[in-house]
């Protein structure tokens, strides 16, 4: 099994899908145990001579000025996760917390934060072992950090709390019990070093990126199909036509579409037709998928600083024996890209939404009503259009920027905050709806190129005809009506696992979905 080192620098977005996702092995380098001992040991030696340091000897927010005695340092860091764990609503799903996790390993081996290295071996074994904390998924205002969310992951160090392992949800001390370990007493700095970040937002980023990237290839795949089965143009994804506009993703997607329909015969067999041009949702296919894949490039640099990233209060500087106040834990910058990936993914949806209704509107192309023979007797993909224009109508509301709302707390000391978790929240949410859409106009593009066959055999592009095999390998041909929603799901599950996109690009090379 892989091992990935949360340690090293840098750390990339597949070394933590790898770890969050596929339970890579979670190691940890001598490099590492270096700083972060060097840092411990420093904060050992200020508390022990009394020194006056934030949220260390002091408490937190707007009782920062209240002095804590040597004695209740332990007590103190315990209290912070204890009050500050106010997490509502449902668990975060097990990837989540399990890229928090290796977040906060990360963060913390930097050094800068003064975790003593039994804490962040307690993390790794929670990694290693399959501990899943329960997080509550809502209560984070994305500054000072995700801590209510944060603390919730605390709480089982120190034996409280929930968390699930085994296949069971269990009391956070007899996890602990079961892996042969006692509860974490804290030492100075410590609780608020492990809730003190961005590392839940951030976590949902990596994960939502990694989709967008796959989701943004599919797409692409999607609309060469329904390009191909509307009797659409490659004119219009010429190389010449974008080189005058060089939007990155505007380029890309053409020369993605483009590579998918070589050879196609169905493409071929309308040459020289009388339609002039061709819908927008084909023709600027380009510049719209174009620029959801230039949003989700600023998302990936923006996660990509922010994964190596130190986001905790305060800051030590070990080699000058330093203390630094700031704000590294406010989310404003993951919250503003989340927003804007949002706005990217949800386009995508709604311009596939718009080209399974070309699909299943006879008055807009030559195929049968609904995508199905025996019309009015079956309706075929007539109520899937439905299911995407809610998804999509969804999204319109979803889209809406959290990062331009700001409710002050810690009695107006935190006058300003990103909502970055509600954003990046909002855009996981997005991207599940998207995923559905693009399913959709999968199958409907599918079952259109079985109808124009029934007719007239014709081969599709080398890249979608590898797309059209995937598809029937796990959904069959609708000659009547069936349970739909079943089919709609069974893609969903398809296009999550890659084997689409992989399928193409073993034909047409490399897709770039960013």
């Amino acid at each position: 099994m892989q091992t990935v080192s949360l340690d090293k620098q840098p750390i990339t977005n597949d070394d933590l899908v790898a770890v969050a996702r596929y339970n890579a092995i979670a190691g940890f380098s001598s490099e590492g145990k270096a700083r972060v001992e060097k840092t411990s040991a420093l904060i050992s030696k200020w508390v022990a001579e009394k020194r006056v340091i934030y949220g260390i000897t002091t408490g937190f927010g707007a009782m920062c000025n209240v002095i804590i005695p040597e004695q209740d340092t332990s007590q103190l860091q315990a209290n912070i996760l204890m009050s500050h764990a106010a997490g509502i609503g449902k668990p975060l799903p097990s990837e989540v917390v399990r890229a928090i996790m290796a977040l906060r390993v990360h963060d913390l081996s930097l050094g800068y934060s003064g975790c003593r290295m039994e804490t962040i071996r307690y993390l790794l074994t929670f990694l290693n072992k399959g501990v899943t904390p329960i997080i509550p998924e809502k209560g984070s205002v994305g500054s000072s950090g995700d801590l209510a969310p944060t603390a919730h992951l605390g709480l089982v160090l120190i034996g409280r709390g929930e968390a699930e392992y085994n296949g069971k949800r269990q009391p956070g001390g007899e996890v602990l019990r079961q892996l042969g370990i006692e509860p974490l007493k804290l030492q100075g700095g410590e609780g608020l070093a492990l809730i003190n970040g961005t590392q839940v937002m951030t976590a949902i980023g990596v994960l939502v990126v990694n989709d967008a990237v796959r989701l943004s290839k599919t797409a692409d795949i999607a609309c060469a199909m329904t390009l191909e089965v509307l009797m659409g143009s490659n004119s219009e994804f010429d190389p010449k036509i974008h080189k005058i506009r060089p939007h990155p993703g505007q380029i890309a997607t053409a020369d993605n579409i483009l590579r998918m329909i070589q050879e196609s015969e169905i493409i071929d067999s309308h040459e020289g037709c009388a339609r002039i041009q061709d819908a927008y949702t084909l023709r600027c296919a380009p510049q719209i998928h174009g620029a959801s894949k230039d949003a989700v490039a600023h998302a990936m640099r923006v996660i990509d600083i922010e994964i190596n990233s130190t986001t905790t209060n305060p800051l030590i500087f070990a080699d000058t024996e330093e203390v630094r106040l700031g704000g590294n834990f406010h989310g404003q910058p993951i919250a503003m890209a989340a927003d804007y990936l949002s706005m990217g993914i949800a386009e995508l949806g709604s311009v596939s939404e718009r080209r399974i209704e070309r699909l299943v509107n006879p008055q807009l192309s030559d195929l049968p009503p609904f995508l199905i023979n025996n019309g009015g007797l079956n309706s075929g993909y007539m109520i899937g259009q439905y299911a995407a224009a809610a998804l999509v109508s969804e999204n319109k509301v979803l889209a809406h920027p959290a990062c331009v709302d700001s409710i002050p707390t810690s009695a107006n000391k935190e006058d300003h905050v990103s909502m970055g978790t509600i954003a990046i929240r909002q855009t996981r949410e997005i991207l599940n709806n998207v995923e559905h859409v693009v399913a959709i106009e999968l199958l409907c593009a599918a079952q259109a190129y079985d109808l124009i066959n029934e007719i007239r055999p014709m081969k599709g592009g080398i890249g979608t005809r590898a797309a059209y095999n995937v598809i029937r390998c796990h959904v069959p041909y609708l000659d009547k009506d069936r349970d739909l929603y079943l089919d709609i799901e069974t893609m969903v599950k398809v296009l999550q696992s890659g084997e689409i996109v992989e399928a193409v690009e073993a034909e047409v090379g490399t897709l770039k979905g960013s």
